[in-house]
């Protein structure tokens, strides 16, 4: 699905976004992330163990809402799913966010122990509110 300028906008700006998962029992987990974007599919970058990986590992269905910091009024619900799960590159990728929400040039929070990895969500449903 080809995503609104609007939402590629907010997107590739400095703004939070709410990843929602499925747990294993059904009920929802939320989790509120650092995002970007590869083109017209949304990537969150977060670490082997969590929830959030676990729980999309298991059921890759993701919902996810985002608005404008500026304008809250200016936001999107997203429905999609997880087409892609990546460990190569996804250091550089938590450093990349990092300075795009931060300012800092790595990842200031890393855990020694931890592998970081890329989920890469295929939009399929978006609305607009």
């Amino acid at each position: 699905m080809e995503l609104p300028e609007e939402l590629k906008a907010l997107l590739d700006g400095v703004h939070f976004a709410t990843l929602a998962t499925v747990m294993g029992d059904g009920s929802p987990q939320a989790s509120t992330m650092w995002v970007d974007r590869e083109g017209d599919h949304i990537r969150f970058n977060t670490a082997e163990g969590r929830v959030k990986p676990r729980n999309m590992d298991r059921d890759p269905r993701v919902a996810v809402s985002i608005y404008n910091a500026d304008d809250p009024y200016e936001s999107y619900a997203i429905q999609g799913r997880v087409i892609e799960k990546r460990h190569e590159g996804a250091d550089a990728h938590i450093d990349a966010l990092a300075f795009k929400y931060l300012g800092a040039e790595e990842y200031p929070y890393r855990r020694q122990d931890e592998v970081r990895v890329i989920y890469v969500v295929e939009i399929e449903l978006v609305a607009e509110h």
